[in-house]
C-alpha cells in the first residue's frame, strides 16, 4: 500500500490570523477558515490544518520543535524578508551541498523549518 500525506496539523490561537500569516509567508491558499480550524493548501494540494482552541485539541501553540517544514528557493532571502516583517528567524544553517535551513517562529510561537531542498 502506498499512502499520501493527508494533512499536517498545527495548534494556533486564532485560525483566521494564522491562515493569513501562512498565506502571506508561504503562498498557501485558505480553502476553509472557521473558528475551530483553518485548512490551507499548497499549489500541489498538500494540506496544512491550523487547529484553534475551539477544536478541542489539547495542545497549546508555541511548539519549540518544527512539526512542519516548507521548501523555498532561497533560504537567505526568506530569512531577510522574515526579519524585516518582525518574525524571529534563526541564522542560515546547514551545508550548501546537502541542505540549507532556517527556523522561523509563526505569530503563535510555533517553530517552522524552512529548507532549500
Amino acid at each position: 500500500m502506498i499512502a499520501t500525506l493527508a494533512s499536517s496539523f498545527l495548534p494556533v490561537n486564532d485560525t483566521a490570523a494564522a491562515a493569513a500569516w501562512y498565506g502571506s509567508r508561504f503562498g498557501l491558499e485558505s480553502t476553509d477558515v472557521q473558528e475551530h480550524a483553518a485548512v490551507l493548501r499548497d499549489r500541489d494540494g498538500r494540506q496544512l490544518t491550523l487547529m484553534g482552541p475551539a477544536s478541542g485539541i489539547p495542545v497549546r501553540p508555541g511548539l519549540a520543535w518544527a512539526p512542519v517544514s516548507f521548501r523555498v528557493e532561497d533560504v537567505a532571502v526568506f530569512r531577510e524578508e522574515s526579519l524585516r516583517s518582525g518574525a524571529p528567524c534563526s541564522p542560515v544553517q546547514g551545508d550548501p551541498g546537502t541542505c540549507l535551513f532556517v527556523t522561523v517562529a509563526d505569530p503563535d510561537g510555533n517553530t517552522v523549518l524552512v529548507v532549500d531542498r
